[in-house]
Order: C-alpha cells, then sequence, then structure tokens
C-alpha cells in the first residue's frame, strides 16, 4: 500500500524520468490579482502559459498546496471535499499534446501505482455555441483502450477549467475512478459528474489554448499548453483502499485525535479536521484571522469550527493535540508547520477564545429570531439582523447562513451587503473627523504621527524579526496606533529598545524621500508592500534613510528630526497573533 509521501515522491520521479524538470510549490499567498490564495497548480505558472515569460523548460512537474473556498459548505457532507489540498501536476508549454499527457497519465496511474484500467472512467468537453466537442480527445481515450461506453461529454460547467474569474483557459478531460455501485446514490442512471460519492475524480488534464477576457471573450492563445492536476488526497484513497480522504494516511491521525477529544459525529470531525490543516497552513504563512481578504476566509474556517466543537460541548483546548498531528503528518515536506507549531496553537486558541465568549449570545439571538419569524410565517432572515449577528457576535455571514439553512430559512444578503456598506460609510466619516481630515486636509501633527509609523514598523522588524508585518494603523492628532503580526506580549525591555531605536533615527535627522514608480519597480526596489494586490500600477515609495522603504500614499514630514520625541504609551492585544502599539510624538 503506498503512503502519501511515497505517491507524491513517485508522481515527481515519473514525470522526471520523462523529461520534465521539478519546479518547487509556492506559496499559498502567492500574489495574482484575481485570487485570495492559489487554488490551482497553473497559477504560478500563468506568465508561462500566456507566453509573457520563457519558461526554465518547457515541461515541467510540481506539487502544489492550494486553498479553495468554493467547496467549505460541502466539507463533511462528503468523503472528498477539502479546502486545503495538494495537487500533483505535469506540464507542457507549447510542447506536448492531448496523446502524449493521455498516455502518460494512464502509464502512472496502471502501469506504476497498478489501479485496475477497468475502473477507469473519462469525461471530455461535450462542446456548446463557442467551442466543438472534443472529438480528438475521445479518439485518443478509444485508441488507449478506454472503452466508448466509459467516455462521457459534459458542459462547459464541467470540464472547461479556469482558475478565477478570467484568465488562461480551455476544454478538459477528467479521469474517474469507480468506487463501486455499493457507494454514492445507488441510481441506474450515476454516472462520472453525479454529485454522489461513488465516481471520484482523481485527475484532471486541461488543455490550454484560449484566454478568457473580463467581459467574456475568448481568443487563442499563442502556444498550446498541457496543465494537468492530480489531487494528492484522492489518489491516496484510491491507492490506500480508502472510501473517504478523511480514512488516509494524510488524515487519519487528526481524526483519531478529535475522537479521543470527544468529536464521535463524523461530518464535525471532517469539518474540524478539514479547517483546522487549512488554519494551519494560512497561518504558517503569516495570514491572521481579520474582517478582511485572507484573514476573513481564516476567521470564517476558524469559527466554523469553534461552532461545531461548542455545539458537541467541549472547548478550544480540544483543538491542540490535532494541530500537533498535522506538524506531524508534514514534518518531513512542510516542516515550517512543526516549527510554528506553538504560534500557531497561539493564534488559534486566541481566535477561538475571542469567539467562545460571544459564540453563546450569538446563537441565543440567531435562535429567539427563529422563533419570531416561525410565530409569523416568514422564512427569511432580515440583512438587518444578519449584520447584527456579524457585527455584535462575530458570525460571518457564510455562519448564519448555514445555521439558517439547518432551520429551513434563507438569509437577505443583498440586504446584509446594505447594512455593511452603510456601516462603513458611517466609519468612514467618523475616521475622518478623528483624523482631522487626513488624505484631505491634515494637521502638521497627524502628518508627523503618520510619518512615525514607518519608523516604528522598521524598529519591530528590527528588533522582532522580519515576521511583524502590518497590519493596520489609526492615526489622529493626539497619537497613533499601530498594529502588527507577533505571537506574543513584547517585553519591558523590548519595548525600550523600540523606542530608543525610532529615537535615534529621529536625532539622525535622515531625509524622508518620495519617489513614484510602477508597482513592479517598488517591490524590486525592496519596498514593503504587505497590501500590494490593493495597490494601483503607479505608486509612491517613501524611503527614510537606509532604515525604511515603503509604498505609501502619505503625507509625510521632510525630516525625522520634525517628529521630536517618540513615546510608546500601550503595548497590547488586538486579536489572535495581533499586537497594538499607541504612541505619540512631541
Amino acid at each position: 500500500m503506498w503512503n502519501s509521501e511515497e505517491i507524491r515522491k513517485k508522481f515527481i520521479d515519473f514525470f522526471i524520468e520523462k523529461g520534465h524538470l521539478e519546479i518547487p510549490g509556492v506559496p499559498l499567498t502567492f500574489y495574482d490579482p484575481t485570487l485570495l490564495f492559489v487554488s490551482a497548480g497553473m497559477v504560478p505558472f500563468k506568465p508561462y502559459i500566456l507566453g509573457e515569460k520563457t519558461p526554465p523548460q518547457k515541461r515541467v512537474v510540481n506539487c502544489q498546496k492550494c486553498f479553495r473556498t468554493v467547496d467549505i459548505e460541502k466539507v463533511g457532507t462528503n468523503g472528498r471535499s477539502l479546502t486545503f489540498f495538494e495537487m500533483l501536476g505535469n506540464w507542457s508549454f507549447g510542447d506536448y499534446w492531448k496523446e502524449e499527457a493521455i498516455s502518460f497519465a494512464l502509464e502512472l496511474l496502471v502501469n506504476v501505482f497498478k489501479i485496475e484500467k477497468e475502473k477507469l472512467y473519462i469525461t471530455v468537453f461535450g462542446g456548446d455555441k463557442e467551442i466543438p466537442e472534443d472529438k480528438e480527445t475521445i479518439e485518443i481515450w478509444k485508441n488507449f483502450g478506454i472503452d466508448e461506453r466509459k467516455i462521457f461529454k459534459l458542459s462547459r460547467d464541467n470540464n472547461f477549467w479556469i482558475a478565477g474569474n478570467f484568465g488562461p483557459c480551455g476544454p478538459c478531460t477528467e479521469i474517474y475512478y469507480d468506487l463501486g455501485e455499493e457507494i454514492g446514490c445507488k441510481k441506474k442512471e450515476c454516472q462520472p459528474g453525479c454529485d454522489c460519492d461513488r465516481f471520484l475524480e482523481i485527475w484532471n488534464l486541461v488543455f490550454m489554448e484560449y484566454y478568457l477576457d473580463e467581459k467574456g471573450n475568448l481568443s487563442k492563445l499563442s502556444q498550446k499548453n498541457v496543465d494537468t492536476g492530480a489531487g494528492l488526497e484522492r489518489l491516496a484513497l484510491v491507492l490506500q483502499n480508502k472510501k473517504s480522504v478523511f480514512e488516509t494516511d494524510l488524515f487519519l491521525s487528526i481524526i483519531q485525535e478529535l475522537e479521543k477529544e470527544g468529536v464521535k459525529d463524523i461530518k464535525s470531525q471532517r469539518i474540524i479536521a478539514d479547517h483546522l490543516k487549512g488554519a494551519v497552513f494560512l497561518i504558517s504563512e503569516g495570514v491572521f484571522p481579520s474582517n478582511v481578504d485572507r484573514g476573513y476566509v481564516l476567521r470564517r474556517i476558524l469559527r466554523r469550527s469553534v461552532k461545531y466543537l461548542k455545539m458537541l460541548g467541549l472547548s478550544k483546548k480540544s483543538l491542540i493535540s490535532p494541530i500537533k498531528k498535522i506538524g506531524k503528518i508534514y514534518e518531513n515536506i512542510y516542516p515550517e508547520i512543526k516549527q510554528k507549531e506553538e504560534e500557531i496553537i497561539t493564534v488559534i486558541l486566541k481566535e477561538a477564545e475571542i469567539f467562545e465568549k460571544t459564540l453563546n449570545k450569538g446563537l441565543n439571538k440567531f435562535y429567539s429570531e427563529i422563533e419570531n419569524l416561525k410565530k409569523s410565517n416568514k422564512k427569511e432572515i432580515s440583512g438587518k439582523v444578519a449584520f447584527d449577528l456579524y457585527q455584535s457576535y462575530g458570525f460571518p455571514l457564510e455562519l448564519t447562513e448555514e445555521l439558517a439553512k439547518e432551520e429551513g430559512f434563507l438569509v437577505d444578503k443583498e440586504g446584509f451587503k446594505l447594512e455593511f456598506e452603510k456601516h462603513k460609510e458611517i466609519s468612514r466619516v467618523g475616521a475622518e473627523k478623528k483624523f482631522g481630515g487626513i488624505g484631505k486636509t491634515p494637521d502638521y501633527q497627524a502628518i508627523k504621527h503618520h510619518t512615525a509609523t514607518h519608523l516604528l514598523h522598521a524598529a519591530l522588524r528590527k528588533i522582532l524579526g522580519e515576521k511583524v508585518k502590518q497590519m493596520g494603523s489609526d492615526i489622529t492628532s493626539e497619537r497613533l496606533r499601530f498594529d502588527f503580526s507577533f505571537d506574543r506580549k513584547l517585553t519591558q525591555e523590548e519595548l525600550i529598545q523600540i523606542e530608543n531605536l525610532v529615537n535615534q533615527k529621529i536625532k539622525e535627522d535622515l531625509e524622508v524621500k518620495k519617489e513614484e514608480m510602477s508597482l513592479k519597480e517598488a517591490l524590486k526596489s525592496g519596498a514593503l508592500a504587505f497590501f500590494k494586490e490593493k495597490y494601483p500600477e503607479r505608486v509612491t515609495v517613501y524611503t527614510i534613510g537606509d532604515f525604511s522603504k515603503e509604498i505609501c500614499a502619505g503625507p509625510h514630514v521632510k525630516r525625522t528630526s520634525e517628529l521630536g520625541k517618540f513615546k510608546i504609551l500601550k503595548e497590547e492585544s488586538a486579536g489572535a497573533g495581533i499586537r497594538r502599539i499607541r504612541a505619540k510624538v512631541e
């Protein structure tokens, strides 16, 4: 029986023997303007597919960590849906095409992994108004001995692949494994593409020859590319003769640990195991719980896990031993998980603690609303109530939707959005008043505080290490507030060192230099940009001596000596894995 490490290694070695160059995977947070996370193996290779850059070799192979949010609601309801997973892939950039890609896949599955050919089923693109049926691929499969009765033509929704809303794309052919008639819906018409568990997609071969623009128009790429993705967890399911990915060696020890902690329900086990694994990998890459972007996704999966724990009467401490099992599973492949284990546990437990405090009150509010709606024969929770659950009790909208669905109710999502926008506008106006009009007509003291945040940020990174990242700031004429990623309370000695270093740079009377350049040039120059996905094509970079360099919209003083004396007023927690410093200059 193959274990997961052997499967991963054999896949890579097989394609190296076929002339492919192994390329390391990129972080889940790899920058792509169309995505929050790397959701497919193709993401880092887009420039090669588009012909914008020359690949190191025309044939490459890799193993890529992926995170997808589209399946969050499905996790736990079946044996295959995951948020975090690993994708094994082989690539051809203008080299081989359909026949060779299909022959490689069959050779590896049947000759190397010894999977029974009779259990393989195939889907192909059935065509539509824009693109014809992929008859070429059908004939190739038949020539390789696949019975035509096991080849199914599916629609664009199933067999046309694109990562994100626009970009390189193309028809695909998928390889399914039949887990047996006793699995799934048991209907006679059950076939690949059915939403039940019987037919498991284990490999997707994408023939990238088109580009879909933002307006929905298709055009031909300058070269034909092959992009394949074989899910490691699903291959492990087949090769380890299991019925669910949660029974494989990539999950079993986590599930067993959850069972020891008192999580007996299968659905809860699967949801917590998957979400916990996703959270562990995101935190290891510097993502922290918040109400926006990546941090919101992390918060959502953690709070969903905590909800299931609380429903079973268990505490956040039940998560510690499963987290340690995750580190053990991946210690030879992703050693950073084990290395950062203490920090990861701290962040998760802090977020769980924050949510636990309001969860019961929020649930009482939710079920009280449900009772009121039942009395009035209504079936929809208003946007105002959904926003109140979000604002007052920390319920992500998706959690409210999930709870509502369990009770047979809907949620007014549009109403929620309106309430959210209304809240943002009130907050914006309040912030402008508080800040003395920064960004429009800022006063001099506010500008000094804004410049001081750059010095503070640089000092924190010098003294605490470069894992420190800015998580937010708030500036007024009276003081500055700076939030940053860090997993513990700062010591008094560290605070004195930080304060002294900032004051040293103020005394050095350093020039605050302003330059305009492209975002690409700014990043290349070493300018800090932790929110670069929000930046325009042209940005402003502020450099303070050789001490600080950041992309920032300003405004700033001309020289550091204008700041006077910097003093830290308070250091405190601002959330899970986030610290806050309040300070001022005089």
